[in-house]
């Protein structure tokens, strides 16, 4: 599995090309809920002073997810901002601070952030969640994996009760989580 990263860290994230030339930085993650995955970015200029561009990032156009910048091959893949969000899959995709549901109904806290394998995939693999009493006493942010089917309106998301059992209390061991999880699923 590639290396995990919240979607709100990549806010603000420079957009480099790989001849070196910075060219904007994330402004927002589009999120496909149904498909559970990245579809692009929205952008903005580099500075203190720079807007939002009028241009977009596919997912599917970057090179590299890196810790520093997220790395293209040219600039020329930049497109017209509706390219990305036009297409209703950011309307779709709004999670954060949805309520999270088990598929029994259970109540288990609201999104706090999406979890996103880096890499070429742009896959959700899970979700950072405020739980509540029914998933935590303590009212900790923990990390649920998502299961194969996704149901998220903006109203709710909707996460297989046995992923309670592969919750994870940081990103680094989630990874573990997401593999238990994903061959727990494909032996049942």
């Amino acid at each position: 599995m590639n290396t995990l990263v919240l979607a709100s860290e990549l806010s603000g994230r420079v957009v480099v090309t790989l001849g070196g030339e910075a060219v904007a930085q994330i402004k927002d993650v589009v999120f496909d809920g149904p498909a559970g995955r990245i579809t692009g970015f929205t952008l903005s200029g580099r500075g203190l002073l720079a807007g939002p561009l009028k241009q977009s990032l596919r997912f599917s156009d970057v090179h590299a997810v890196g810790p520093s910048a997220v790395m293209i091959v040219s600039q020329a893949l930049l497109e017209d901002r509706d390219a990305v969000v036009g297409r209703g899959e950011a309307d779709r995709g709004r999670v954060l601070g949805a309520p999270v549901l088990t598929e029994e109904g259970t109540d288990i806290g609201t999104v706090a952030d999406v979890v996103i394998e880096t890499g070429t995939s742009g896959r959700v693999v899970g979700f950072e969640v405020a739980a509540n009493d029914n998933l935590d006493r303590r009212h900790r942010k923990v990390f649920v994996p998502r299961g194969q089917s996704l149901a998220v309106s903006g109203e709710a998301l909707v996460v297989p009760a046995q992923a309670q059992r592969f919750i994870a209390d940081d990103l680094p061991s989630f990874a573990a989580q997401v593999e238990a999880f994903l061959t727990h699923t494909r032996q049942r």
